[in-house]
């Protein structure tokens, strides 16, 4: 099966996952808020937000395990895909312990006069954070086996693991609201043992499967090769960390601020805006084992036009999911939730508008990080990381709003992208001017077009769920007729006609 093809049969795939776990998540999400309520909804986000913090860490080592593992797949060399497992297993392993006792440390400074939380709930609040780190280690020793799923391609796997993650997220919500104990302590202890659960099932399922898992450190550990991917993951593990601490800071600054009920908000924005970037993500997720093999194959045009054609789509996918939200977000924040702090509608759309302009350039940095020079960028990567925080903090000391960090956050994302841009530039040989006018100014410019004629629309006070179909067709034209070149529309039709055979059994 040729790349492209392969990649749409995942894709689709994903896109199932995606479909029903968005669904059971959005419901879940709803449940909890209404058993917690606004305020432990609140301490548990900017507490237990280690847990959704880690879970994006998780992503992101796995993301550099499995590059190695696709790299070597690409040459054809099997031996060394086993020593890259067990090499990985005890790197991470070792980085499990290391970061567990670094969010110990950083615990005891947080609950003693960091947080702002009322003192009847403080004890609840240290137990989350236990709950949390627990978590945050068996998120670690997974990675592992998430990066050989991946590097494999079985998104038919990964699909049915997170199908399960989302049935059992519910399951626990629906329990809360007969819970004899404390629901807050419960959410957290019930949200530990789902990650440990699906961790022992992930394991069993890769050593009976496939070959590469097997332990013999003694055989396969390789300390050439632990220097290798150590050095590699560690300056991925720099700008992970930057970004995932730049996410819990938000909500720490915040707290220390506005108080819980802004990280309520703050956390429905985040959920909203996670779940529908996933419809992004889910293709990015396919695109990535393609990108490393190619580069672990020395095809360097494969590797930046799958690159140039992934952030193009992505952004488009993405835009696609987004436009009925911006255009309806009121109306549908009244039907999810009934209740919710006013904050939510700023701070969502700005969330969304931030994601939108990350999607310009996120491809890009898989291609980076499949080249391997990675130390200069994720250097430059973890400092704009961290400005946001740095900045709003003063700017909240001044006086301003609760959503000021969503805007800044929005314009450093701009200055990411120039830095992604220059880095793909230097190290992968990417022609910026061609890429800033095929996939950035195109993408802007077709999403300019649909959201005006959706504020046009607007004035004909349609029915909500009318004007939602309308914003969902409305982008899909536009796509069609402004985005897309004609080779594109071309392949596309050609890879419809071969799943259509492959379906019915017709030539």
């Amino acid at each position: 099966m040729q790349a492209s093809q392969r990649l749409v049969k995942n894709t689709g795939v994903l896109y199932l996952r995606m479909a029903i776990t968005v669904f059971f998540s959005l419901y879940t999400t709803r449940l909890v808020l209404k058993v917690l309520g606004p305020a432990d909804f609140g301490i548990f986000n900017v507490v237990g937000g280690v847990i959704a913090m880690l879970g994006f860490l998780n992503t992101s080592m796995a993301v550099s395990t499995q590059r190695f593992m696709s790299i070597a797949q690409g040459s054809g060399d099997k031996e060394k895909v086993k020593r890259i497992f067990n090499t990985s297993t005890a790197l991470h392993l070792y980085i499990g312990v290391v970061v567990v006792a670094l969010f110990e440390i950083v615990g005891f400074f947080l609950f003693n006069g960091t947080l702002n939380i009322p003192a009847d709930r403080i004890q609840i609040a240290k137990q989350i954070y236990q709950f949390s780190i627990i978590s945050t280690f068996v998120t670690i020793l997974s990675v592992p086996y998430e990066a050989v799923i991946t590097s494999r391609e079985n998104m038919v796997v990964y699909t049915v693991a997170g199908i399960i993650e989302a049935i059992l997220k519910l399951a626990v919500a629906l329990f809360l609201f007969k819970a004899p104990i404390d629901k807050l302590t419960l959410y957290g202890l019930l949200s530990a043992l789902v990650t440990i659960f699906l961790l022992v099932g992930k394991r069993l399922y890769c050593h009976k499967v496939y070959e590469e898992c097997v332990f013999n450190f003694k055989k396969y550990y390789d300390k050439v090769l632990l220097k290798e991917i150590r050095g590699f993951a560690g300056w991925s593990l720099l700008g992970s960390t930057s970004s995932m601490l730049a996410f819990y800071g938000q909500g720490l600054v915040m707290n220390v601020f506005f108080g819980t009920i802004v990280n309520a908000a703050q956390a429905v924005a985040a959920q909203v805006s996670g779940q529908l970037s996933v419809f992004a993500f889910t293709m990015q997720k396919a695109l990535n084992p393609i990108i490393d093999k190619s580069a672990g194959r020395g095809d360097t045009s494969q590797l930046l036009r799958a690159s140039i054609v992934g952030s193009k789509l992505s952004f488009l996918l993405l835009m696609l999911m987004f436009m009925p939200v911006l255009v309806q977000m009121e109306n549908i924040f009244n039907f999810w939730l009934k209740s919710y702090p006013v904050e939510v509608l700023i701070f969502c759309k700005l969330l969304l508008m931030r994601n939108l302009v990350e999607q310009s350039y996120v491809t890009l940095m898989s291609t980076i990080s499949a080249v391997g020079k990675i130390k200069k960028f994720q250097i430059s990567l973890a400092f704009l990381n961290f400005a946001p925080i740095i900045i709003t903090y003063f700017l909240y000391k001044l006086g301003y709003p609760s959503n000021t960090i969503y805007w800044v956050f929005l314009f450093v994302a701009i200055a990411k992208g120039m830095n992604v841009l220059y880095h793909a530039k230097v190290n992968c040989g990417l022609n910026v001017q061609e890429y800033f006018k095929n996939v950035i100014l195109i993408c802007w410019l077709t999403f300019l077009c649909a959201y005006g004629i959706m504020m046009l629309i607007g004035y004909l006070r349609l029915h909500a769920i009318v004007s939602i179909v309308a914003a969902f067709v409305v982008s899909l034209t536009c796509i069609w007729f402004i985005a897309l070149t004609k080779d594109e529309k071309s392949k596309m039709h050609q890879t419809i006609l071969f799943f259509k055979t492959k379906l019915t059994g017709t030539k």
